[in-house]
């Protein structure tokens, strides 16, 4: 079952449906594995036909060609797309108003397919893994040199060019979101914005970072010390208590467990030593074609667990304008358990 069969029939479970319609650029790639800026996918119980104009065409009918499945056709008006069908399944969240109104001015009955998608979308088949776990190496790979490359002096700015520039030598498209590197108090700040800021002895450093291989994302966060000042006694034990947190996840996070309850497993050992409340994120997000995608693991992740789902696994510890501690992996869950998909060394680094 290719992937836009598997949206169409999840739909149908829910929905007694002529299509379902797909217009943003990750669903569109998701389901046909070709990604263009513009464009439509129709998904029929036995086709599905994807919509592109001129400056896509030959590059698509080259890339679908030879049994995809995927019907490869010139982009026509929106309305004339839709002209032969009455009930029409979109993901709500994922289309334009503009679009909502075509549908209800062309008198369609309009149903919301967004979580059929979110589950389809979740559960990865082989080729997607492969694609992650190919983009995870890069990133693995990436750090390791990135590591004797990083001087006192540079800057926050300095260091995620870096890193981005040895993740497309490895073979990456780009970076899979915005890189984090934060220097001394800015890891305080969870989501930090990458500054001019300088590295100094003795500085915390944090980087959050990941590459896209084949359309697929990887995220990885690794914090360590640039030096070590005689300060950090207490850095240090919060350290290993993070990194406590986040081999537990590995042990104790298993299929069936829904989204909350595995957030649980690192919240609640944090509040064993008191720094729960200094968790201030989810432990996890879905890993996929985009950077977040379900399930989500956090106190309302209400999505079960299950085989093929990739996530992070990133407990994290702040005390505001001091330091932050991140340890993030991606990981994959196979025959019930998880499965780490960085190979990078996790215990504390001091450069």
């Amino acid at each position: 079952m290719n992937r836009a069969e598997k949206i169409f029939e999840k739909t149908a479970k829910e929905h007694r449906t002529d299509a379902v319609l797909l217009s943003g650029d990750d669903v569109r790639f998701y389901a046909t594995g070709f990604y263009a800026t513009d464009g439509y996918v129709i998904i029929e119980k036995d086709r599905c036909l994807l919509y592109v104009d001129d400056r896509y065409l030959e590059a698509a009918r080259a890339a679908l060609g030879g049994g995809s499945g995927i019907e490869v056709v010139r982009l026509e008006p929106f309305k004339k797309i839709l002209k032969p069908y009455k009930k029409v399944a979109v993901p709500l969240e994922r289309i334009s108003y503009r679009e909502y109104v075509d549908l209800s001015e062309e008198g369609k009955e309009i149903v919301d397919c967004s979580s059929a998608l979110e589950q389809a979308m979740a559960v990865k088949d082989p080729d997607e893994l492969a694609k992650i776990e190919k983009a995870g190496r890069i990133t693995d790979d990436a750090y390791m040199k990135l590591l004797p490359r990083i001087k006192e002096g540079m800057s926050e700015n300095d260091c995620a060019a870096e890193v981005e520039y040895l993740m497309r030598l490895g073979g990456a498209s780009g970076p899979s979101f915005d890189t984090i590197v934060c220097f001394g108090e800015g890891s305080s700040v969870p989501h930090h914005e990458t500054s001019q800021r300088r590295l100094r002895f003795g500085d915390v450093v944090l980087i959050d970072f990941g590459c896209k291989w084949g359309g697929y994302c990887s995220d990885c966060t690794r914090t360590f010390l640039y030096g070590d000042d005689g300060q950090h006694a207490i850095f240090k034990s919060l350290y290993e208590r993070v990194l406590e947190a986040h081999n537990l996840v590995k042990e104790k996070v298993v299929e069936g467990m829904s989204g909350k309850a595995a957030d649980a497993v690192a919240r609640n050992f944090l509040h064993k030593y008191s720094l729960d409340q200094l968790f201030t994120h989810s432990l996890g997000h879905g890993i996929g074609v985009n950077i977040h995608e379900m399930p989500t693991l956090s106190p309302r992740g209400k999505m079960t667990l299950s085989n093929g789902m990739v996530f992070s696994d990133e407990p994290g510890v702040y005390l505001e304008g001091e330091f932050g501690i991140r340890i993030e992996d991606s990981v994959v869950m196979e025959e019930g358990r998880l499965r780490s998909l960085s190979a990078t060394d996790k215990n504390l680094l001091i450069l």
